[in-house]
């Protein structure tokens, strides 16, 4: 039996464990928000099989890819090179994100559900940190899971809590001398339930500018 102890070792054998763990497709926030940005470096933390980092990329960004699973990395780097992505547009790393750092800084750094359950990453300090990898004039994105699907009785969570915006906002404790919150809301995302019936999941989206 795999180790799934620790974070890296339960994502890296929920990636291996399976062929795809999920779409593939761009997260509708980020398509939403990045598609009015003028295109320059982007950081995805938490970058799974790499469906963000692939369309930030094909649009003209340079993105850095970050996951603690080296197999969702490695999905990553395949999905780039399906994509026909250009050689030095996008590079994936596996870290762990309470420790990783980028070399310079990314006019958008992006966050996609970075939540993890049953065993907890440091959400809270990893954003933190995330808000330091961002260059001046560039934005920070976190989008999370503000609750559970309409379908769920959410009873498979064993008390898990969805952070709202406003709890991101206190965790990331960004100094309104220089950044901007452009947006910390919560949208209706349609979604498909397992039994086929159609519902909604709520998203938490925080949006800052760095001044």
């Amino acid at each position: 039996m795999s180790d799934t102890s620790t974070p890296a070792a339960f994502w890296e054998a929920r990636y291996a464990g399976t062929d795809r763990a999920w779409s593939g497709r761009v997260n509708a926030v980020l398509a939403d928000v990045a598609s009015d940005l003028e295109p320059a470096r982007a950081i995805d933390l938490g970058c799974g099989e790499g469906g963000d980092a692939v369309w930030l990329a094909q649009r003209g960004w340079t993105v850095t890819g970050v996951d603690l699973s080296p197999t969702a990395a490695e999905r990553g780097r395949a999905a780039a090179e399906a994509a026909a992505v250009p050689a030095g547009r996008i590079r994936f790393v596996a870290a762990d994100l309470a420790e990783w750092a980028p070399q310079e800084p990314a006019e958008l750094v992006t966050a996609s559900f970075l939540q993890s359950w049953p065993v907890v990453i440091p959400r809270e300090e990893i954003l933190r940190r995330a808000a330091g990898f961002v260059a001046p004039g560039g934005r920070l994105l976190v989008t999370a899971h503000a609750g559970a699907p309409s379908w769920s009785d959410g009873e498979h969570l064993h008390g898990y809590s969805f952070p709202a915006p406003e709890d991101d906002l206190r965790a990331l404790d960004l100094d309104p001398s220089q950044w901007v919150v452009e947006l910390a809301e919560v949208r209706q995302r349609a979604i498909t339930g397992p039994d086929g019936a159609t519902g909604t999941v709520p998203d938490g989206v925080v949006l800052a500018r760095r001044i």
